[in-house]
C-alpha cells in the first residue's frame, strides 16, 4: 500500500547550498513551519542552517488532509469567550493574512475554495450556528448553505468559510524550501537531531509541531502528539467534494483532489488513547471506520489507494506555542498547532522569524510559550 499520495509527487532537487562556520539560526524541523521561518530569516540575510530527519515536507507536512484553514482549534465563538474580542480577531484576521500569503507563493499548490463546516447532529447544529452569527457580526467573510447537496443530506446544515481553500502541503512545502534555499539558507536533509548540544547557531529554533518530543523537557510536558490517519480512494466518476469538508469538531474531514481522489481522514475519537502517540502506523480500527464513512459519503468503497498517518502537536489550551522558550537564551519554539499547521505553522515560523529579526509582530503575544511553560 503507497505512502502518503502528496509525498509520492517527485521532490525536484533543492539548490545545495553549505555555510562555512557558525550560522546565525539554526532550525530543527523541514516542514512547514521551518521553511517559512528560513525563508525569512534568508531573505533578511541571515545565515540560516536548517536540519530535517527525513526529507523536506517528510513528517506532517506531507501527511496531512490538504486543508488550508483560517483560525485554530477553537471555532471562533469559543475563541470570542475564551481570548475576549480583540485577542480572537487578532487570530482570525492573522491567519486570513497568512491565507493571502500562501496564495501569492504556493502557486498551483493552493486553490481557494473555501471550506464547509458541517452539523452532524442537532447539538453541533446549533454550534456552527453559533460561530456562523459571530463571524457574520464582526464582519468576516461567510456563507450559509441553505440547501445540502444529495451527498450531504445526512448533515444537519452547513456554512462556509470562504477564503480558506484545499493545498497540495508536500507541493507547498518543498516550494517554500527552494525559496528559502535561493535566498541563502542550507537545507540539510537527513540531518537527525537528537539533542541541542549538536547546534551552534546563535539562535535555535524548534520546529518541529508533534514530533518534537525527546528535545527539551520542558516542551514534552505540553506539546503532546496526536496520530491523524487518512485514507484516499481511486479516481471517482464524480466531483461530489470539490472542497475541504469537515464535521463532529474535526473529526472528520474529507475532500476531493482535482483528480476527483476522494481525501478522507479523522475517526481518532473512535479510539482516543490509541491516538495519543507519535508512531507513525496506521490501524485496523481506524482504517475501518474510515472506509464505513467512505461508504456512507459515496455509496460504496472504492479502491483504496494510499493509507496513511501523521504526527501532530496540540497543546493544553489548543494554541499554538511560539515564541522564546523561558529560561533558555536564544533559543525559540513554534509548534503544537491541533491539526491546523497548514497556514499556523507558516504564520508562526513568520512570526518567530521577526522577532529574531529584532521586529516581533503585537500577534507574537496570542502564543508566547511562556503562558504555559
Amino acid at each position: 500500500m503507497a505512502d502518503s499520495l502528496w509525498l509520492e509527487e517527485p521532490a525536484p532537487p533543492l539548490l545545495a547550498r553549505k555555510l562555512d562556520g557558525r550560522a546565525d539560526v539554526e532550525i530543527v524541523g523541514g516542514g512547514v513551519t521551518g521553511c517559512s521561518c528560513a525563508l525569512t530569516l534568508a531573505t533578511a540575510g541571515l545565515r540560516v542552517r536548517l536540519h530535517e530527519a527525513r526529507t523536506v515536507a517528510g513528517g506532517a507536512s506531507g501527511r496531512n488532509g490538504g486543508f488550508a484553514l483560517r483560525g485554530g482549534a477553537m471555532a471562533y465563538d469559543e475563541a470570542l469567550s475564551t481570548l475576549g474580542v480583540e485577542r480572537a480577531r487578532s487570530l482570525w484576521e492573522l491567519t486570513e493574512r497568512g491565507l493571502d500569503a500562501i496564495e501569492e507563493l504556493a502557486g498551483d499548490a493552493f486553490r481557494q475554495t473555501g471550506s464547509l463546516r458541517l452539523a452532524a447532529d442537532d447539538e453541533e447544529l446549533a454550534e456552527i450556528e453559533s460561530e456562523y452569527q459571530a463571524l457574520k457580526r464582526d464582519g468576516f467573510a461567510v456563507e450559509w448553505v441553505p440547501t445540502l447537496p444529495r451527498q450531504l443530506q445526512r448533515f444537519k446544515g452547513a456554512f462556509r468559510h470562504v477564503p480558506d481553500g484545499a493545498i497540495h502541503p508536500a507541493r507547498w512545502v518543498r516550494g517554500l524550501a527552494r525559496q528559502a534555499a535561493e535566498a541563502g539558507a542550507e537545507l540539510r536533509e537527513g540531518s537527525r537531531v537528537e539533542s541541542l548540544d549538536q547546534l551552534e547557531g546563535s539562535h535555535v529554533v524548534l520546529a518541529t509541531d508533534g514530533y518534537t518530543h525527546g528535545l527539551l523537557a520542558q516542551l514534552d510536558a505540553v506539546v503532546r502528539p496526536i496520530r491523524n490517519q487518512v485514507v484516499v480512494t481511486e479516481p471517482l466518476n464524480e466531483l461530489l467534494f470539490p472542497f475541504p469538508h469537515y464535521a463532529r469538531r474535526g473529526f472528520d474531514y474529507w475532500q476531493q483532489t482535482p483528480d476527483r481522489r476522494l481525501v478522507v481522514g479523522g475517526k481518532r475519537d473512535a479510539d482516543p488513547k490509541t491516538e495519543l502517540t507519535g508512531e507513525e502506523a496506521v490501524t485496523p480500527a481506524i482504517q475501518e471506520r474510515l472506509e464505513s464513512f467512505v461508504a456512507e459519503l459515496v455509496g460504496r468503497v472504492p479502491r483504496i489507494t494510499h493509507r496513511w498517518a501523521g504526527i501532530l502537536g496540540s497543546s493544553p489550551d489548543g494554541r499554538p506555542l511560539a515564541g522564546p522558550v523561558p529560561g533558555r537564551e536564544a533559543t525559540w519554539v513554534a509548534a503544537g498547532y491541533a491539526g491546523h499547521g497548514n497556514v499556523l505553522g507558516f504564520v508562526c515560523g513568520r512570526l518567530v522569524a521577526d522577532a529574531i529579526l529584532g521586529a516581533p509582530a503585537p500577534e507574537l503575544e496570542l502564543f508566547d510559550p511562556a503562558r504555559l511553560l
